[in-house]
């Protein structure tokens, strides 16, 4: 059966609220969580984007047995993957055989700030390959020296290396990602129920888990709901590639400025029917999918983790 995950969204709570919503989670009874990693927020309205890192390491001092990792973190261009080594290495260790690292290619907004040059996708695939590598050769504890394609390190060690290394699991939103983390991940991670992604990492070697989010707004009222979304998450809404392309929350706004509250409904669940989050989180186990977890959009996350306590996890332990 799937399991049920939560979602800490640094993009719209700084770091003491994620921790409190961790030790919150854990609490209701969630299997695991996942964390965005961010530089800006995709929306100004959304208000947040603290270091993960030092979220993280709060977040250990909250809980005690929640399943945690990065949703997800790009090692390619921000953040050089001998420092998303140590960074991952030293999270495990505080996280006992409960931290995952997950990666992906990731988006303009996040990558573009340190002024070096965005890649189309394909090199960043191949940067991606490349990075994982990498950071597996550094959780091996010894020197390394390398001049790869992309990256060197030169005479790097990791000196705090946990017991129990963290598994990669590598996010995807298209068959040919799909295939890269089969490859070179030990999970999937994926943003909407697509079989044909999952068959792609499955067909290619990829085995469990295979993670995917759903986006949510409970509350009493439907329409009401639907507005806190388009305030709050209306950048789930722009189509295409342009989530990988803007390079601003200010370029967000702009774009999602043309989202409806009817196009908002049609891609996030909101309201109070649980009904209607069985639907949705049944789409995942029918497309494959082992982990769920469940991003409530907007303020109220206290009142989201009653209703999944009482309605939700119940059908899924």
């Amino acid at each position: 059966m799937v399991q049920l995950g939560y979602t800490l969204s640094s993009e719209e709570f700084g770091p003491q609220a994620l921790a409190d919503h961790a030790r919150r989670a854990e609490d209701a009874g969630f299997a695991f969580a996942s964390i965005s990693d961010h530089f800006h927020p995709w929306l100004d309205s959304q208000g947040h984007s603290p270091f993960v890192w030092a979220t993280l390491g709060a977040i250990s001092q909250t809980t005690s047995e929640l399943l945690i990792g990065t949703g997800v973190t790009c090692p390619i261009i921000r953040t050089h993957p001998a420092i998303i080594a140590q960074a991952a290495a030293t999270v495990a260790d505080l996280l006992p055989g409960r931290f995952y690292l997950g990666v992906g290619t990731g988006e303009a907004l996040n990558e573009h700030i340190t002024g070096q040059q965005w890649p189309p996708l394909s090199i960043r695939q191949d940067m991606l390959a490349e990075a994982v590598d990498l950071i597996r050769t550094l959780w091996g504890g010894t020197y390394v020296t390398e001049h790869g394609r992309f990256f060197k390190v030169e005479n790097a060690r990791i000196y705090t290396v946990p017991d129990t290394l963290p598994p990669i699991h590598v996010a995807a939103s298209g068959t040919d990602s799909a295939v890269l983390a089969a490859r070179i991940g030990d999970g999937l991670i994926s943003t909407s129920p697509d079989a044909g992604v999952v068959d792609a990492f499955t067909t290619n070697g990829g085995s469990s888990p295979i993670i995917g989010q759903l986006t949510v707004c409970w509350g009493s009222d439907a329409e009401k709901q639907a507005e806190v979304a388009r305030t709050y998450w209306a950048n789930s809404a722009i189509p295409g590639q342009l989530g990988q392309e803007l390079a601003i929350p200010q370029y967000f706004e702009q774009a999602a400025g043309l989202v409806t509250a009817d196009k908002i409904a049609e891609s996030i669940v909101c309201g109070p029917d649980t009904e209607a989050f069985h639907q949705r989180i049944q789409e995942y186990t029918d497309a494959g999918f082992t982990h769920v977890y469940l991003h409530q959009v907007g303020p109220d996350q206290d009142g989201f983790i009653d209703f999944a306590r009482t309605h939700l996890l119940p059908h899924y332990q």
